[in-house]
């Protein structure tokens, strides 16, 4: 692992949390959709070494972003149904502020 929190030349970040409540279907449509979204990119890549047309190329690096944005919103409908409401059921208060820090920071970082 290199000092960006990298390992294997992946690009993922690594946090010490983990989920333990992402059932296997769930993971299955994420790793799903992100493998088709690699296949985009890859798409792209070859528009632009094939010098395609520009605007081509922008209606398919949209059509990555609202991809992006789809697997965006499954994995924060499993973190809200999982991690959130488990938090709420706990009445660890302590707790509740936490996940509700972190999806704040995380709006934020969407709207930048």
């Amino acid at each position: 692992m290199d000092g960006s929190g990298v390992a294997d030349g992946s690009t993922a970040l690594q946090s010490p949390r983990q989920s333990a409540h992402v059932t296997h279907e769930g993971k299955s449509a994420v790793l799903k959709r992100l493998s088709r979204l690699e296949g985009q990119v890859r798409g792209v890549a070859r528009m632009v070494e094939e010098e395609r047309y520009c605007v081509d190329i922008l209606t398919q690096t949209a059509a990555v972003r609202a991809a992006l944005k789809a697997v965006e919103r499954l994995i924060l409908e499993t973190h809200a149904g999982h991690c959130i409401e488990e938090a709420i059921a706990s009445g660890n208060v302590d707790d509740q502020r936490e996940k509700f820090k972190e999806l704040i920071a995380l709006l934020q970082k969407g709207q930048g």
